[in-house]
């Protein structure tokens, strides 16, 4: 088992552009049940990214933490049974 979390991220507020503390991180598009495939998207030297599903923008802020986002409604929040 991993020790290192993906953390994912969802836009159903549909804002143009989230900021994440994160530069690799799943985007959903809209929670489930409505979202799209989950997409893993790697920021890697660049400090934005566009999901090629949902077309959100991404913008890498180094004063955010790490799985963090704003606005914070955003990230994807396990559901507990």
């Amino acid at each position: 088992m991993s020790d290192h979390v993906v953390p994912h991220f969802q836009n159903d507020a549909g804002v143009a552009m989230i900021e994440i503390g994160s530069k690799e991180f799943m985007c959903v598009g809209a929670n489930p049940p409505f979202d799209h495939p989950h997409v893993f998207l790697d920021l890697g030297n660049d400090n934005e990214i566009i999901c090629p599903y949902c077309s959100t923008l991404y913008r890498y802020a180094p004063d955010l933490a790490p799985g963090a986002a704003r606005p914070p409604e955003c990230v994807l929040k396990d559901k507990v049974a």
